[in-house]
């Protein structure tokens, strides 16, 4: 067995396909919003379901709102601008779920909007 041969057990072939960078934030995005639509549709019985997807979707946001406010961001500044205004609202919003007085519907429709700007033409969110 060559080193090829050896790199390949490794790491496996290198028929899996690669994903763009955006093609990763929707994947994200997808994750994360089915988390919040499966906690949405278990209704208030399971509240630790939504809370726990609640807190990853601020994760995305904060973490998302860090790289909108990084001066390298290639995005053109108004849209930073309109998504980093979304993050601010997702964050509020959120305490406000946490704190059983809105519920997440919001929060799922924002994030599809947000895939829906992601998604490969002719792709749905």
């Amino acid at each position: 067995m060559n080193a090829v041969d050896m790199a390949r057990m490794a790491y496996g072939s290198g028929s899996a396909p690669i994903r763009t960078q955006r093609g990763t934030e929707y994947a994200v995005f997808a994750d994360v919003t089915r988390r919040l639509q499966s906690a949405c549709s278990a209704g208030p019985d399971d509240f630790s379901a939504l809370a726990s997807a609640v807190h990853a979707n601020r994760r995305l946001w904060i973490i998302l709102a860090a790289d909108l406010a990084d001066t390298d961001n290639g995005l053109p500044r108004d849209l930073r601008a309109r998504l980093f205004y979304l993050a601010r609202f997702v964050d509020h919003h959120s305490r406000q779920v946490l704190r059983r007085e809105l519920g997440a519907e919001p929060l799922v429709d924002i994030n599809r909007s947000v895939m829906r700007g992601l998604a490969p033409q002719g792709k749905a969110a």
